[in-house]
């Protein structure tokens, strides 16, 4: 099998033989490749997928060619485009190359011709992306931020613009959807960002510690306070505060917390001194903090002082036309962060790599391509490194048992710490390490799902 470094193409023409002819050929040297009969049709196509290249034909019903590609080249500036066009009309393909074109192919030439174009494409294509994150000098934030989903950029438009003044804000999202790289993002476009970033995770702290990582104490205001310690608020001073998993605050801490927000203040624990606190607050949770209000865990008052502006990240299954980009990097910053080269990946995991519905999100993405080569052997990614729950069983599009998706979710979860907890010979710290969250929520979840 020929070497497949994810470069997905779209074949446009109306004539079946032809599409069916490019198909076979591209395939054949490891692309990805879909096909469609018309300009209409490729435009929706585009709507729901990334591609990197459109290869059309120039002379159809409909949208012709050069119709399809004003069109790609104004709203898909990331993908490329080679006219198929017969010698009749070879000046109006050159036309099209000043219009963005990247090249054409005459009809009835040797195909080998195409594909060497195609591969010099597909360099350049590679290179650029590879730039990027070089150029970057936050490489896995920024690049993590890269987006061709048009919402996405939405949410990123307001976080910039709400990054420029001090306004709390609240990052909702599932786990794994990468909250905390957006809180640095927020942080980095802000008159801020030569101050520190400060990040506390509030659920992996019991009530009494987490008041004292977030106000300090002062020596001897408890039972081994043996020294003087300095909070998270006065660390931030100047800078920017993230609380990650706010929903899981106790309510106690929660009027101190509100106190603080108002008043700019803290105190030390063991102390009455007030001292000044300059700080902007960032906020994130996966909870659905109104259900937590009515539940009586989460205070209304606080919910409104930290939420100014609310942004509310989606679910990588939500911006599927990503993954192509996502799944790169992390080959890319895995292959030099192990030592490992790539000269093989089988079509099988890229097929499922990019299909896959990935219930824990981009974290649950970067996992596994970690762990394809860590497992890697000469080069090659082999399906059989897949984790179990890449199981094509569960995705077949004829399901028998149909079930509700939190419950798919839930069991894909189980799945997966059930398998990591087995690899680490059911260590929980260095489990709850690799899955990066805390001992207390992967206890949880273990209770949660009844694993042992």
């Amino acid at each position: 099998m020929k070497k497949n470094n994810i470069f997905k193409i779209l074949v446009v023409d109306d004539e079946k033989e032809y599409r069916e002819v490019f198909q076979m050929i591209l395939e054949e040297n490891g692309y990805i490749t879909e096909v469609t009969c018309g300009g209409e049709e490729a435009l929706e196509k585009l709507k729901n997928k990334s591609y990197d290249l459109v290869l059309t034909d120039l002379i159809m019903k409909g949208m012709d060619g050069i119709e399809l590609l004003k069109n790609v080249k104004k709203e898909y500036t990331d993908t490329e485009v080679i006219i198929v066009t017969g010698y009749g009309t070879i000046k109006n393909a050159v036309e099209a190359m000043k219009k963005g074109a990247y090249t054409y192919f005459i009809k009835g030439h040797d195909p080998e011709e195409l594909l060497i174009e195609i591969e010099k494409l597909k360099r350049l294509v590679f290179i650029e992306k590879d730039n990027q994150i070089l150029r970057s000098k936050q490489g896995h934030s920024k690049f993590m931020l890269n987006t061709k989903n048009k919402e996405f950029k939405k949410i990123i438009n307001i976080a910039e613009k709400a990054a420029k003044s001090n306004v709390n804000i609240l990052i909702l999202g599932e786990s794994g959807v990468g909250k905390e790289v957006f809180a640095k993002y927020i942080h980095e476009c802000s008159d801020r960002k030569d101050e520190h970033f400060i990040a506390v995770n509030c659920h992996a702290f019991s009530e009494s510690l987490l008041e004292s990582e977030l106000f300090g104490h002062e020596k001897g205001a408890f039972t081994g306070a043996i020294d003087k310690r300095i909070g998270r608020f006065e660390a931030a001073h100047g800078g920017t505060l993230f609380l990650d998993e706010t929903g899981d605050i106790p309510l106690s801490t929660q009027v101190k917390l509100l106190r603080t927000i108002e008043e700019k203040k803290i105190e030390r624990i063991g102390s009455n001194k007030s001292i000044d606190v300059d700080f902007r607050l960032i906020c994130a949770t996966n909870k659905e903090l109104h259900k937590s209000i009515i539940n009586g865990e989460f205070r209304e008052d606080l919910f409104y002082r930290i939420s100014t502006i609310t942004i509310e990240i989606p679910p990588l299954r939500d911006r599927k036309e990503d993954i192509p980009d996502l799944i790169n990097f992390f080959f890319e910053k895995f292959k030099i962060k192990l030592k490992k080269d790539v000269c093989e990946i089988e079509k099988e995991v890229m097929d499922f790599l990019l299909s896959y519905e990935y219930p824990g999100n981009v974290r649950e993405l970067k996992n596994i391509v970690e762990r394809l080569l860590v497992l890697s052997e000469k080069g090659i990614i082999q399906e059989s490194d897949l984790p179990e729950h890449g199981d094509k069983k569960t995705y077949d599009k004829e399901i028998e048992d149909i079930k509700p998706l939190k419950v798919i979710r839930k069991e894909t979860e189980a799945k997966y710490i059930e398998r990591v907890l087995e690899q680490c010979n059911y260590n929980i710290t260095e489990a709850a390490r690799k899955l990066d969250i805390s001992r207390r929520q992967l206890f949880n979840k273990i209770t949660e799902y009844g694993l042992k």
